[in-house]
């Protein structure tokens, strides 16, 4: 990596800082305000990323200087505006650099002193969670399957081309599939000239999920505990460990519909300006270019969005009651805590760090009531006709972001979402009840799937049995992908299956006790808690019946885990908090049979905890295909090996056709493969030792309005697959040469 490629490597990460800090919430009463500022900057430059390559793709200048001006002057823009919010908002003596830095230090530092030892413990393992995966995720080389196939390609052919456009290819996944995740590769393939840091992307993403959701389980009346414990259950997930270190797309899905979700929920307790109305649309924008999927939680959330802010127009949106609340978090909770960082004002109790009335309350003044003026009627049209306004509004700023891609599309495949057979094979074809029930049984028990096999194999069984008694067929294709078959194991640590069952069983009971019994999971925003439980359950709900079955399906819930860890760490924080208050009934003689039982209920819990915090560790330590410790380890394996350890029977072979290749001097050199075969291994191996790009035409094209190129024109040809397929598309007089997966085809010298 050049120095000027370096330099430019930290241009985001200086945007996203001095964002923060330009876009902090200036209300004293925001929730964690600090976590508000992360998520608006990551939105911001996110959508800059995107927009980005959109605009310089159409120009044809996805070029390294090109991009280094844009960033250039994003920077420039940024720091400007922070240091203009700075001096804005500098005390009359003045407050430097050094000051804000030491006031950040000495808070932290108050934290962790009253901290409990068990919150320690929570924020020790989730540090060292991340830490480690940011190690893993900057030693490692790329190696997931699909980005070999797809992901990946796709950046090597804009950076060879310059541009958007859709080329020739027989994988149509390389120009189908939402890009946007991609699109945050790009700019880090031009800054470094490889794929060294792409890692990184997907780490930031998991970072981003944490904060994201620390901060809804405080807006949803969690206190420090509650948040912490949040972010441990999310943490500790293998799916989210491994996914933070690789190239996969769905974290980075995950991030931004968990950005939507605590943007949403602000507007259950206060009017929606521009600039959150921009935000929402840009995170909507970002889910949709990342992963089609993501939109099924999105949908739900930004109904609960407009739904609060109807309310708020009809009552007039006057907040008031935040001593009351506070008190009766501290009837609840005992003696005040502080907040976590950024929760709120320090002394706020452990159950409640909201300091303004939530959805559900009784903190918002009804028309007539006591301490608030009657809204006039026209005055509550008009917040109608705002609210409406400001719905359109998110919709246009998420097609800007989308949009560009969708035509793409359309112009290419006569549909935005695509050619028929990537319409088919992902979305569910049948909806009536019994399909869908089997569907969602299946997808359930992939999700939490566990290493005790009589478990598995029974409960399989059983839904398999279910789903023959009701009339249909468990391994139907119109509701299973391609041409898999029901069940297959999914627990062991590999990132592209592995299950969730410590996390998934601890949602799922704290989404019912957020259904029924909301106020004691959260005495100061049971309203809040409820709605928010109910988006949480309809986006599981919608999945299930909109997405099929299939052995991968655990990656595609990854956004649903997210949005349900509050609902886990909330329950659980409340479990906690009831026990302490058994304790001292305890004390003073008062001990029932409740007591008893909760005590039985905190020792399970506590053994799940410990439970997600083993999996966590053992998933970096030995998962699958990046792992620490033994066989593949990331400081023992080659970095080519390390590539090829989902086929590490490939590499010899990949290797000895690319050095026939390059040997007999070939520059045009055409690619024959199937749908889901390799194509990432051939950029590399066959780049300039300059760093350009080799030229690779496609010899099959599943586009039909761009034919593939004539095997004649080339001066060789690289094939992966099926040896027949190859040999019927190699010249006459050419020899072909086949090892195993491998081949390659040379003209006559």
């Amino acid at each position: 990596m050049s120095a000027a490629g370096s330099l430019l490597v930290a241009a985001p990460l200086v945007a996203v800082l001095s964002l923060a800090v330009a876009l902090r919430p200036a209300r004293p009463d925001t929730v964690a305000p600090l976590r508000l500022a992360v998520v608006r900057a990551a939105v911001v430059t996110g959508a800059f990323a995107v927009l980005t390559v959109e605009l310089l793709g159409a120009l044809r200048l996805l070029t390294l200087p090109a991009f280094a001006v844009a960033w250039l002057i994003f920077v420039a823009a940024t720091v400007t505006a922070a240091g203009w919010r700075r001096r804005r908002t500098a005390a009359p003596t003045g407050s430097g650099a050094a000051r804000s830095l030491a006031a950040v230090r000495a808070r932290l530092a108050d934290r962790w002193r009253t901290a409990w030892r068990g919150e320690r413990l929570l924020a020790g393992t989730v540090g060292g969670l991340v830490l480690v995966e940011l190690l893993i995720a900057l030693l490692a080389e790329p190696n997931n399957f699909d980005s070999q196939t797809y992901h990946l390609p796709k950046v090597e052919h804009w950076v060879a081309q310059g541009s958007l456009e859709f080329w020739p290819t027989a994988i149509h996944r390389q120009v189908t599939i939402p890009p946007g995740a991609e699109y945050l590769l790009l700019h880090l393939r031009l800054f470094t000239g490889g794929d060294a840091l792409h890692n990184l992307v997907q780490w930031a993403a998991g970072v981003g999920c944490l904060l994201a959701v620390a901060r809804i389980a405080a807006q949803l009346g969690g206190g420090r505990r509650a948040q912490l414990l949040t972010a441990f259950v999310l943490g500790t997930t293998p799916m989210v460990a491994l996914q933070a270190t690789s190239t996969q797309t769905d974290l980075v899905c995950a991030a931004w519909v968990a950005c939507v979700a605590t943007l949403a929920l602000d507007g259950l307790r206060r009017r929606a300006g521009v600039g959150t109305l921009l935000l929402l649309g840009a995170a909507t924008g970002l889910t949709a270019v990342t992963k089609t999927s993501g939109l099924i939680g999105v949908g739900p959330l930004l109904l609960l969005w407009g739904i609060g802010q109807l309310r708020l127009a009809y009552l007039g949106g006057i907040v008031r009651g935040a001593d009351r609340d506070r008190r009766a978090g501290a009837r609840v909770d005992g003696p005040a805590r502080p907040a976590l960082v950024g929760a709120g004002r320090v002394g706020l109790p452990t159950g409640g760090a909201d300091e303004v009335a939530p959805i559900g309350s009784d903190d918002v003044a009804r028309p007539g009531a006591g301490g608030g003026a009657p809204e006039p009627p026209g005055s509550r049209a008009g917040g109608v006709a705002r609210t409406v306004a400001g719905s359109v509004l998110v919709v246009l700023v998420a097609l800007l972001v989308v949009g560009p891609f969708l035509a793409r599309v359309q112009a290419e495949f006569g549909h935005p979402l695509g050619p028929p057979r990537l319409r088919e094979s992902i979305p569910m074809e049948r909806h009536d009840p019994p399909s869908v029930l089997v569907n969602a049984l299946r997808i359930g028990h992939t999700a939490l799937d566990t290493p005790v096999a009589p478990v598995r194999a029974g409960t399989a069984e059983a839904i398999m049995a279910g789903a023959r008694a009701i009339g249909v067929d468990p391994q139907d294709r119109a509701i299973t992908f391609g041409r898999e078959t029901f069940p297959v194991p999914s627990w062991y640590p590999d990132e592209d299956r592995v299950a969730f069952p410590l996390a998934g069983a601890l949602a799922l009971v704290g989404a019912a006790l957020a259904l029924a019994r909301p106020a004691r999971v959260s005495p100061t925003a049971a309203g809040a808690l409820r709605g928010y439980a109910i988006v949480v359950v309809t986006a599981v709900a919608l999945h299930t019946a909109m997405i099929k079955w299939q052995p991968w399906g655990n990656r595609l819930l990854l956004y649903a885990l997210v949005l349900a860890a509050p609902l886990a760490g909330l329950w659980l924080d409340s479990l906690f908090r009831r026990r302490l208050a058994s304790e001292s009934e305890s004390a003073s003689g008062s001990s029932s049979a409740p007591g008893r039982r909760r005590s039985v209920a905190v020792g399970l819990a506590v053994a799940m905890l410990a439970g997600s915090a083993l999996a966590g560790v053992l998933a970096l330590s030995y998962g699958f295909p990046r792992r620490l410790v033994g066989a593949g380890s990331v400081f023992t394996t080659s970095e080519w090996d390390t590539r090829f350890l989902r086929r590490p029977q490939w590499a010899d072979e990949f290797r000895a056709a690319a050095d026939a290749v390059r040997a007999s001097g070939a520059r045009r050199v055409g690619l024959v493969q199937q749908n889901d075969n390799w194509e990432y291994p051939w950029w590399l191996l066959l780049r300039d030792a300059d760093g350009r790009p080799p030229e690779l035409v496609a010899l099959q094209s599943v586009l039909p309005d761009r034919p593939p190129a004539d095997p004649a024109s080339t001066d060789a040809i690289v094939c992966t697959g099926t040896r027949k397929v190859c040999a019927d598309l190699v010249p006459a007089g050419w020899t072909l040469t086949w090892r195993g997966y491998v081949g390659y085809a040379l003209p006559p010298t």
